[in-house]
C-alpha cells in the first residue's frame, strides 16, 4: 500500500535562500501577469523584480489576487526607464539575458548559469516584446524551443520555465 498523500499549505516551510537572479519586466500592463511574476519569484527564490515603463505596480487588487499577496514578500522596485535599470544592473555585475524569440536567440538550455553568477532575466510585454535597445544591450537572448503550432507562450509561463532552468543550474556544482 502506498503511503504517499497530498499535504496542505501548513506543511510547507519557507527557506530564506534567494538566488542572484532578478527580473526586469517591461510594460507589463496585465495585472494577472504581474501577479504571476511575484508568485513565481517567491516560489523559486528570485531576489528582486524591477517593474518598468507602463507595468502595473502594487497595490493592485487584481494583481494581488493572482500573486496571493507575495508582493509583500518579494523585493521589488519601479523605475520608468528599463534601459537605465539594465545599465545599472550590468554595472553591478549582472549578465543581462532577454527571454525573447529573435533571429539570434539561443535555446534556453545553452544559457550559461552556474553557481555564483548574477543574472537579470529581461521580460517584455506580450504585445510588444522587448525593445530593440535592450536586445542590443543584452549579453544573450534566449528562447524556449516550441514544438507545437504556436510560436510562443504566455510571458509568465515562459518566465517560470526559464527561472526553474536557471536556478537549477545555479545550484549545480
Amino acid at each position: 500500500m502506498n503511503s504517499d498523500f497530498q499535504t496542505d499549505h501548513s506543511a510547507h516551510r519557507a527557506t530564506p535562500e534567494n538566488f542572484p537572479l532578478c527580473y526586469l519586466a517591461i510594460d507589463m500592463r496585465t495585472p494577472t501577469n504581474v501577479g504571476s511574476l511575484f508568485r513565481i519569484a517567491d516560489a523559486l527564490g528570485v531576489e528582486k523584480i524591477y517593474l518598468t515603463g507602463e507595468s502595473i505596480t502594487p497595490p493592485n487588487s487584481k494583481m494581488r489576487k493572482t500573486s496571493r499577496a507575495t508582493e509583500k514578500q518579494v523585493n521589488y522596485a519601479y523605475c520608468q526607464d528599463p534601459l537605465a535599470v539594465a545599465q545599472k544592473l550590468r554595472s553591478d555585475g549582472y549578465r543581462l539575458a532577454c527571454l525573447e524569440i529573435t533571429s539570434d536567440s539561443i535555446p534556453l538550455k545553452q544559457l550559461s548559469a552556474g553557481p555564483g553568477e548574477r543574472i537579470c532575466l529581461i521580460l517584455g510585454s506580450e504585445k510588444d516584446g522587448i525593445p530593440q535597445d535592450l536586445l542590443a544591450l543584452a549579453d544573450s537572448t534566449v528562447h524556449i524551443p516550441m514544438h507545437g503550432n504556436n510560436s510562443s507562450m504566455n510571458v509568465t509561463v515562459a518566465c517560470a520555465i526559464a527561472t526553474y532552468e536557471i536556478t537549477n543550474r545555479m545550484t549545480s556544482a
